[in-house]
């Protein structure tokens, strides 16, 4: 995929975030996609903003996903989500997620609580070994590529995976419309 540089996740462990390490070697037949179907490639960290990475690597916007760590409230608690969406679009969290969330309230995740949380770089994060407890929202458009390019839990590299496997990991519910166009 692009100009990326790719090796088997499974032999490469050292470059992404140990709660993703450690799903990775948990990898069972639920997930329903061989771990071998999954690489990782390092990156230069300062270009792991999506619009810089995808530039710089030749990877279109359209093969990029972003996790988001999505705050929802409601009577003073607080659930967290993660929502997978294309780089071409942006999660729709006052609308779908909120709801989804069943949250009064629903926003971006502080910085600060997005990477104590999940034990990964803020810039970095990923679906991939997150807390058992959360949902994995997708957007329908994410699991449509036959490949697409998401964070390792490090700014350090990029995971390649088919799409349809973010469909299937544990607590991952493929959502239609769970994201926007940009710039709308």
């Amino acid at each position: 995929m692009g100009k990326l540089q790719t090796e088997p996740v499974r032999s490469r462990l050292d470059l992404v975030a140990a709660p993703v390490a450690a799903a990775v070697e948990q990898w069972s037949a639920e997930v329903l996609v061989d771990v071998d179907d999954v690489v990782v490639a390092p990156i230069d960290p300062e270009l792991a903003d999506t619009a810089a990475f995808c530039a710089a690597y030749g990877v279109a916007l359209d093969e990029s996903a972003n996790c988001v760590v999505i705050a929802g409230k409601r009577g003073g608690a607080v659930r967290y989500a993660a929502c997978m969406v294309l780089a071409t679009t942006r999660a729709d969290v006052n609308g779908t997620v909120r709801r989804l969330l069943d949250a009064r309230k629903a926003s971006f995740a502080p910085m600060a609580d997005a990477v104590q949380t999940t034990g990964m770089e803020y810039g970095g994060i990923t679906p991939i070994g997150l807390p058992p407890e959360w949902p994995i929202l997708v957007d329908a458009r994410v699991v449509a590529p036959p490949h697409v390019v998401i964070g390792s839990g490090v700014r350090g590299s990029k995971i390649v995976l088919p799409g349809p496997a973010l469909g299937v990991l544990p607590n991952a519910r493929v959502v239609d419309g769970l994201a926007v166009p940009a710039g709308t």
